[in-house]
């Protein structure tokens, strides 16, 4: 038996949370909510199922932010109610609250949480209790409970029996009627699902004349989704079947007097295509795709770029180059640079498909103009696919062209620019060579060693480690090594942190040889260095250089310096010396 403490007690958690859920800082009730799995777990299931989730079923009055909160924490609450059995119910009530409200991603979430859950409850109290839900709210006065109700039909359909599923398939027909089309649109948005849950009898009674009239809607918003349903559905039947039931409503989306329509028909051109079978691919779907690639809207002809490869993996060879490279090379010079971004992203994939001999007859033009765009972001998207190109064709064709754009990203004005080309560095040296790399590139690695961003100096020295691991140590000793230590007389402080980092990280790589009669001689210069940051430095990299000598070194020549770091007038140098002694 509980004393009166023990009782006063065992009440704190829910008082507590009462109490912030009441404040009137939103804050403090998003945090709240979000401590309710520890609230829960410190109540027990019987308590939480008892108390905690009915008083959350009356708080949803709140903060959208709160709600979504609220309703993300509770598709999680299977375990803190007792785990999957009956117990599960409670949940019900807070989360169908929740799928009523204004917000729609409140309401998106909190269908989220119920389909995660009802794989929780068992046959009869999931048709006892869920579905009933269900059909509340397809049947709900404010179009709100209608969206919602769209998203738990093919969590649902499986479940039940057929008498059931009969009564779950007309009443999503109806909701596909609704007047409002925020419900029509939920309802296209979840048609694809629901067909796939059915028998292909089902799917061709009673979904595809709904498919159809949706497809038709006046309301782009709602035509839009027709794209998507045309993929899943496709998926329940065959090719055959798709030429005679799907083909005409895919034809209708490819010329949609909406862009957003055809949009998202460029966006699934290439499932599309794989749904109604090779043949009407090259019939009908390659003089479709030439007119997504010159559609009047950019955003259009972007997304028909990035499926330039795509698409043409489905076509032989004499159609990529009688339809679609002509087209791309009109993409070369559109008058969007999203577009060329698009194009350079997947272009060169092309390679592969068309063989040595096509590759360098119809893709490099593209590739050079490409090369030469004046935005960054299209240059640098050709270069990333260089791998593709190099396997088939080799890249020392194309290196005097590669040059000049390499040598403008390195200097471009954007420094994210310049750090996305220097990571491509060592990619481009393994396949332009040892040779032509000292002549054109070598110095060009050197000057990131003194970029006035961090992030670029900090991946120069992590550049010249991957290209010292590609070229070998030996090279390493005769053109890296000695120009990144020479700068550590420079007087500008930056660069000689810079020889500290460089010797950190290529020190790693180049073996305890090199480390002893080069590196370890430089850093003990570093640690006399008059400013503080570069002593610390020296001692953090004395500290990663331990581990890569021998223990002999580490006493004669690392300790020394280290023991006189140690006593030094700055106390982060102190702090350091410290740390790597210890490794000693």
């Amino acid at each position: 038996m509980t004393t009166p403490a023990e009782d006063d007690q065992s009440l704190q958690p829910i008082a507590i949370l009462i109490d912030e859920l009441k404040n009137e800082d939103p804050q403090i009730r998003l945090n709240s909510v979000r401590r309710l799995k520890t609230i829960a777990t410190a109540l027990g299931p019987e308590r939480t199922r008892k108390e905690l989730v009915p008083y959350l079923s009356e708080s949803v009055d709140d903060e959208d932010e709160v709600l979504l909160q609220l309703a993300s924490e509770l598709g999680d609450f299977v375990d803190s109610v007792g785990g999957p059995g009956e117990g599960v119910v409670v949940l019900l009530v807070p989360l169908e609250s929740l799928s009523t409200v204004e917000e729609t991603v409140v309401r998106d979430k909190a269908v989220q949480s119920l389909c995660k859950i009802a794989d929780s409850l068992p046959a009869d109290t999931f048709r006892d209790h869920f579905v009933i839900l269900l059909k509340r709210l397809a049947s709900g006065d404010w179009f709100t409970s209608r969206t919602s109700a769209c998203g738990l039909f093919a969590v649902a359909y499986p479940r039940v029996d057929d008498d059931l599923k009969q009564e779950l398939r007309s009443l999503f027909v109806t909701l596909c009627k609704d007047d409002t089309p925020m419900v029509r649109r939920a309802a296209s948005q979840n048609l694809g699902k629901f067909a796939k849950q059915m028998s292909k009898e089902n799917v061709k009674e009673d979904i595809l004349p709904i498919f159809s009239t949706l497809a038709a809607d006046d309301q782009d918003s709602v035509r839009v989704l027709a794209v998507e349903n045309c993929v899943q559905i496709g998926q329940v039947f065959t090719v055959e079947e798709n030429l005679h039931l799907l083909l005409p409503t895919m034809r209708s989306c490819l010329v949609d007097k909406s862009w957003r329509v055809r949009y998202m028909a460029a966006e699934h051109f290439c499932e599309m295509a794989k749904a109604v079978g090779p043949e009407v691919t090259k019939t009908e779907f390659v003089t479709a795709f030439v007119k997504l690639m010159k559609d009047p809207e950019a955003e259009v002809r972007t997304a028909a770029a990035f499926k330039v490869t795509g698409f043409g993996e489905l076509l032989t060879v004499e159609l990529i180059i009688k339809h679609v490279l002509p087209s791309a090379k009109e993409l070369v010079v559109d008058s969007s640079q999203h577009v060329r971004a698009a194009l350079a992203t997947n272009v060169m994939d092309l390679a592969p498909i068309l063989g040595k001999e096509k590759t360098i007859e119809n893709l490099v033009d593209i590739f050079l103009q490409l090369l030469k765009d004046e935005f960054p972001e299209v240059r640098l998207n050709i270069i990333k696919k260089l791998d593709a190109v190099n396997k088939v064709i080799g890249i020392r064709m194309l290196s005097q062209s590669l040059l000049p754009a390499i040598v403008e990203l390195a200097e471009d004005r954007q420094w994210r620019v310049r750090l996305a080309i220097i990571q491509y560095i060592p990619l481009l040296a393994s396949q332009l060579g040892v040779e032509f790399f000292d002549a054109k590139l070598g110095n060009l690695c050197m000057t990131w060693l003194g970029d006035s961003v961090f992030s670029i100096r900090e991946a120069a020295t992590t550049n010249l480690k991957k290209l010292t691991e590609v070229f070998g140590v030996e090279w390493a000793q005769n053109n890296i090594i000695p120009k990144v230590l020479g700068l550590y007389t420079h007087p500008n402080y930056l660069y000689r942190m810079t020889t500290l980092y460089a010797v950190s990280i290529l020190g790693t790589v180049v073996g305890p040889e090199v480390i002893n009669s080069t590196m370890l001689p430089l850093v003990a210069r570093l640690a006399q260095d008059p400013v503080p940051n570069i002593r610390f430095n020296a001692a953090k990299c004395l500290q990663q250089l331990i581990p890569l000598v021998d223990q002999s070194v580490v006493q004669n020549r690392v300790k020394p310096t280290l023991l006189k770091l140690q006593d030094d007038t700055d106390r982060d140098v102190k702090f350091y010396a410290s740390q790597a002694l210890q490794m000693c």
